[in-house]
């Protein structure tokens, strides 16, 4: 039996980036590379603020554990408005 042991790369959020749009990205990105609902499962995390709805892989759960939140719905929000208001 042969096993194959690949390094896998990591894109790790350069510091300076950690805006909540960024971290918001990186963690959607991490979620959907595992196989996650990304949608469903930041939306756990922003009602319960259990960070094991976020996976650990790509530094995701400690740089979503950087925010509040109130800053993620902030951004959101923000997002959401500047979208509908564009069309």
């Amino acid at each position: 039996m042969t096993e194959r042991f690949e390094t896998m790369k990591l894109s790790p959020l350069p510091e300076g980036n950690n805006t909540a749009s960024d971290i918001l990205a990186h963690v959607y990105l991490a979620l959907q590379s595992k196989g996650y609902d990304p949608i469903t499962q930041l939306v756990g995390f922003v009602l319960t603020g259990d960070p094991t709805y976020i996976t650990s892989y790509m530094g995701a759960r400690s740089l979503i554990c950087r925010l509040e939140r109130d800053e993620i719905l902030e951004e959101l929000v923000r997002f959401y408005v500047e979208n509908r208001l564009d069309k």
